[in-house]
C-alpha cells in the first residue's frame, strides 16, 4: 500500500497537479540593478560549505521518491547529476527501505555514483511514534553513507490522508534524543507548509544542526492528498487546506531572525536561480528545489544536469546585476 501511495503522489506532482495556491513570496522581494557591476562573471564565486563539504554551488537537489521499482532510476539520475555538478543531495524517504529491506535505490549504489557530494538520508517524524529511533536512524544514515540525516515533519499531509498518523504527541522529546545521540549532524525539514521561526529557534537549542523550512508556494501536499483521495468528503477536507503554510520567503527570513547561527536551507517553490539568489538574501545558506527537477530526474542524469545548470547560470547572472562578487556579498546585496 505504501509503494502504490508513493507512485501516486509521484504520478500527481509530475502532472503538475497538486500545487499549492499560496505564493512564495519571491515575487514581492526585488533587487536593486547595478548597472557597473566591474566583475567578470565567470569569475563569481558560488562556492560555499555545507555538511562539512565543499560544494560548487549553494544548491541541494530535495528529497523527492516514488515507489521503488520507479525510485531506483531516479535516484540514480540524482546522485550521478549532482556528483558532476558538485552540489548535495537528500533522499526521500526510507521508511520503505528500512521496514522492507526493498532499498529502491537507496543503497550502497548511491554513494558510489556520488562519493564526494554532500548526501542526507531522511525519513519522517510521525515514524519516531511507531517504533523508529537510533538504531533506525543509524540505518538510515549508513545505508546510503550519509552525511546528515534529515526528519520531515509533514502534520497536515498526515492529517488529511485517509492512511495518515495522526498521533504526534512527543515528537519534539524524540528529536532531542535524536539529536544528542547521533553522530551525524540532524536536519529537521517541513514538506511544504514552512517552519516558523520560533518552532526553529526550539529545535536549534534542542540540538538540531539544519533547518529547512521548506514553506508554503511550491507542492501542496494537502491537495496532492486531496487529488489521489477516492472518498469525496476526505477529499474536500484535503482541498480546504490547499493554500496553507507560511510562504517560503517569510519562512526563511523569520528563521533566519530566529536563528542567526543556524544553517538554513531555503526549499518550497523555488522556480529559477533568481529564486535562489533571493533565498539566499533573505538568510538561506543552500537552496533546495525538488518538485522542479523531479521531470528531468525521469529522464536521465544529463537531463538533471542540464536544468540544473540553467538554475547556476540565472544565479550567477543574478549575483553579476547586483555586483555581488559572492555568496557573502549577495547576501547583503541592495534590494528595492
Amino acid at each position: 500500500m505504501l509503494t502504490d501511495r508513493k507512485n501516486e503522489h509521484l504520478d500527481i506532482v509530475l502532472d503538475g497537479r497538486g500545487v499549492s495556491r499560496t505564493t512564495t513570496g519571491f515575487d514581492d522581494i526585488v533587487f536593486e540593478h547595478y548597472a557597473l557591476p566591474e566583475l567578470d562573471l565567470d569569475a563569481i564565486d558560488l562556492n560555499t560549505q555545507f555538511l562539512g563539504k565543499r560544494i560548487n554551488a549553494p544548491l541541494l537537489v530535495s528529497s523527492m521518491t516514488g515507489g521503488p521499482a520507479r525510485a531506483s532510476a531516479i535516484n540514480a539520475h540524482l546522485a550521478e547529476a549532482c556528483q558532476h555538478l558538485g552540489i548535495a543531495l537528500a533522499v526521500g524517504s526510507q521508511r520503505v527501505a528500512i521496514e522492507s529491506g526493498d532499498v529502491g535505490g537507496l543503497g550502497a549504489e548511491l554513494r558510489r555514483h556520488a562519493p564526494d557530494i554532500p548526501i542526507l538520508a531522511n525519513f519522517g517524524a510521525a515514524q519516531l511514534n511507531l517504533g523508529f529511533g537510533v538504531d533506525e536512524a543509524r540505518r538510515a544514515i549508513e545505508m546510503i553513507g550519509a552525511d546528515a540525516l534529515i526528519i520531515h515533519l509533514n502534520p497536515l499531509q498526515e492529517a488529511v490522508q485517509p492512511e495518515g498518523d495522526r498521533n504526534w504527541r512527543g515528537l519534539f522529546a524524540h528529536i532531542e534524543t535524536l539529536a544528542a545521540r547521533l553522530d551525524e549532524p540532524l536536519v529537521i525539514k517541513e514538506v511544504g507548509a514552512g517552519i516558523s521561526g520560533r518552532l526553529a529557534r526550539r529545535l536549534a537549542d534542542a540540538g538540531v544542526s539544519v533547518i529547512d523550512v521548506a514553506g508554503a508556494g511550491g507542492t501542496s501536499w494537502a491537495a496532492v492528498e486531496s487529488e489521489r483521495c477516492k472518498d469525496p468528503r476526505q477529499a474536500a477536507i484535503g482541498r480546504a487546506f490547499a493554500d496553507w503554510g507560511i510562504p517560503t520567503a517569510t519562512a526563511i527570513a523569520d528563521v533566519r531572525a530566529a536563528c542567526p547561527d543556524t544553517t538554513i536551507v531555503g526549499s518550497g517553490g523555488i522556480r529559477n536561480g533568481l529564486d535562489a539568489a533571493k533565498a539566499i538574501r533573505l538568510g538561506a545558506d543552500v537552496v533546495g528545489q525538488a518538485a522542479g527537477v523531479l521531470q528531468a530526474a525521469t529522464i536521465s542524469a544529463q537531463a538533471v544536469i542540464d536544468h540544473v545548470s540553467v538554475t547556476t547560470a540565472q544565479l550567477r547572472i543574478a549575483c553579476f546585476c547586483t555586483g555581488s562578487a559572492n555568496l557573502k556579498a549577495l547576501r547583503t546585496a541592495a534590494l528595492l
